[in-house]
């Protein structure tokens, strides 16, 4: 599972984060995002019914996406995601205990950072990637990071159209919840900014 992370990353750096999304509207913005080719997709445990979730984005996703979990706090909560059919562990914060038990169930840990010693203690650990969360602090932090840091760094938290293109320069890829998905949007306004989201990826490689 981890080598098809790392391709659908590779080919559409995004992770779309549906915090709070319904049961229903799974199906329809599954494929929404597959249309603009976003291939990994994170469900929020502080969603309502967020395991329920999980288990219905997965049995959406079939071959050609992923879906996973995010604000993972506990090694509990990865076994529960295991359960489900989710393939990563997506957490604000750096937990030795859940990075190790997402790594014991071979699924993907990107565990949330702030700096640099956050940062060391999850690659320890064995995280695969690491989340900046949140990326306030803009692309030249995570050049900085970099420096030091060898383990492929996420930016999460405040990526919008307006700032992607420049954190596409420095981070491996980024997590984006309301500017793609938010609860009361439209599947036309969904579908309309993965789009937007991934027009500039692919204009970034041109």
């Amino acid at each position: 599972m981890q080598e098809k992370f790392d391709a659908y990353l590779k080919e559409m750096p995004i992770v779309a984060i549906l915090r709070g999304i319904a049961l229903e509207e799974i199906p329809p913005v599954c494929e929404a995002l597959l249309r603009a080719g976003i291939r990994l997709l994170e469900v929020p445990l502080n969603t309502p019914d967020a395991f329920s979730c999980i288990r219905k984005a997965v049995s959406c996703c079939g071959k050609e996406q992923l879906a996973g979990a995010g604000t993972v706090l506990t090694a509990e909560e990865v076994r529960k995601v295991k359960e489900c059919g989710g393939t990563f562990i997506v957490s604000p914060n750096t937990d030795e205990a859940v990075i190790m038990e997402t790594k014991r169930l071979s699924m993907v840990s990107i565990p949330g950072f702030f700096t640099a010693t956050e940062g060391f203690r999850a690659v320890k650990a064995g995280a695969d990637y690491l989340k900046l969360f949140p990326a306030c602090l803009g692309p030249s932090y995570i050049k900085d990071l970099k420096a030091v840091i060898k383990t492929p760094i996420m930016a999460v938290g405040g990526v919008k159209l307006e700032n992607f293109g420049s954190f596409l320069n420095i981070a491996c890829g980024a997590g984006i919840g309301s500017a793609i998905y938010k609860p009361g949007k439209s599947i036309a306004e969904v579908s309309a900014a993965a789009e937007a989201f991934a027009a500039i990826v692919k204009n970034s490689r041109r």
